[in-house]
């Protein structure tokens, strides 16, 4: 993915002011930074949900304005944030629905269709869900079965938006780990917008940190998750030390409440 000069605009506000960046294949590449940072807005333009107002997107060498809607869901999926609860179809009939790109015209699911559903939901462990509703599914169980519809599109590019949000600490680390086996597995390219910077810090390759729309910086965890970068672009305190297990960096929120502690103890961050 080349990304170069792009800005964006929602009327007349710009949201994202000339950014440049290009994302390797097969790497793990997460974007963060504070709300109304143009997290989402980027990720919506790579998947051609947003017009550019300026600049270029290459995907595979090729703009992505000369991509049709067929092709370039071919090439790439997008789990977004938000899922419609109200989406009248079951959580199998959603999940092949991945496999839409891959049929022509007037062509029906055939049974490597159906095999790479199945495999996909099972991968996501929605598999005993595949009767219901996604009205009658929580939000994390949801947001499973839209991970699962992309697997199953069998794309080479997956663009996450916040996939872990709604999800315990037990599906996260799941989710996450199976996005890594894939990437190493199927060469699989991820770009994933995440707040959660210890899990950025934990998975990425390298991290794009956005605020106020513009590049603050680019890098691996270790030169972009250090302590002064972050309270700049986030305008708290937060404390960053090293994962004892990992070696990467470890970010802490400093409140009040343990800033005062702190203090009390006459230990400086």
């Amino acid at each position: 993915i080349d990304i170069r000069d792009v800005s964006l605009r929602y009327g007349d506000r710009q949201v994202i002011k000339r950014v440049s960046v290009q994302i390797e294949q097969g790497e793990f590449f997460v974007i963060i930074g504070p709300n109304g940072a143009g997290k989402t807005t980027l990720l919506k333009a790579l998947s051609g949900l947003h017009p550019l107002s300026a600049g270029d997107i290459e995907i595979r060498q090729k703009a992505i304005a000369g991509y049709s809607r067929k092709e370039l869901a071919r090439t790439l999926a997008l789990v977004p944030q938000q899922i419609n609860a109200d989406f009248p179809f079951t959580v199998a009939e959603t999940v092949l629905m991945g496999r839409y790109p891959h049929l022509g015209l007037l062509s029906v699911e055939g049974r490597e269709d159906l095999r790479l559903a199945e495999q996909a939901m099972e991968l996501t462990e929605v598999s005993h869900l595949a009767s219901r509703r996604l009205g009658q599914l929580s939000g994390g169980e949801r947001q499973r079965v839209i991970i699962a519809r992309a697997i199953c599109q069998q794309s080479k590019i997956l663009l996450l938006d916040e996939p872990t949000a709604s999800l315990d600490p037990a599906h996260q680390l799941r989710i996450m780990d199976l996005m890594e086996r894939l990437r190493q597995q199927e060469q699989l390219t991820i770009v994933m917008v995440s707040h959660d910077l210890n899990l950025a810090s934990t998975y990425a390759d390298r991290l794009l940190l956005l605020k106020d729309g513009e590049v603050e910086q680019i890098g691996t965890p270790r030169q972009v998750l250090t302590q002064e970068q972050l309270s700049k672009s986030y305008g708290c305190t937060l404390l960053v030390d090293e994962n004892p297990l990992l070696g990467t960096p470890r970010v802490s929120l400093v409140s009040e409440k343990i800033a005062a502690a702190i203090k009390s103890e006459k230990v400086e961050l």
